[in-house]
């Protein structure tokens, strides 16, 4: 009986066989899926929804994301060819997209106001600081923070955001 018990043993000159392989394939195949499933928001129950779904839905958050950027791109194009006009009052914008905020703030030199005020506010309401980055143009500097909400099914009230920044840099 010896000769009909398989050996599982592969030596390094030999290629594993066919369903080794396919089973690999799987494994990796799902651990890139769940990489992916990872960096998309939750604006729902990840586990409700099929496989399927959820790469739609990455897919179509890479697009909103794509949209962003040029957008971003646009905007960042305007400030510069405006920086040789100084700009006579603050611009503050607040995006909400699901569970992150966006928060665009421009203003001249002469401000009476420091990035940690900012941060402030958006972790008061709420919100956890993930990125902040500034330039500046001639007279002219531009803020970027990007932010996620602490307790998604809270949320953050971005109007009362945009009010306390409004409030702080004018």
């Amino acid at each position: 009986m010896e000769g009909s018990i398989k050996c599982n043993i592969v030596s390094a000159s030999e290629k594993p066989d066919r369903k080794t392989q396919e089973k690999n394939r799987r494994i990796q195949m799902k651990y890139l899926c769940s990489k992916l499933f990872s960096l998309i928001p939750p604006n729902q129950s990840k586990e409700m929804m099929s496989q399927q779904d959820q790469v739609d839905e990455a897919i179509s958050y890479i697009g909103r994301l794509k949209e962003r950027v040029e957008g971003l791109k646009r905007r960042k194009e305007m400030v510069i060819a405006q920086g040789t006009c100084p700009l006579r009052a603050p611009m503050v914008e607040v995006r909400e997209l699901d569970s992150t905020l966006e928060v665009i703030l421009i203003s001249g030199l002469q401000k009476n106001f420091t990035m940690q005020e900012i941060i402030n506010i958006l972790e008061e309401e709420g919100a956890q600081v993930v990125t902040a980055n500034y330039s500046t143009v001639d007279d002219t500097i531009l803020y970027t923070i990007h932010a996620q909400v602490k307790i998604t099914r809270l949320g953050v009230d971005a109007s009362r955001i945009y009010l306390r920044l409004q409030k702080l840099v004018c």
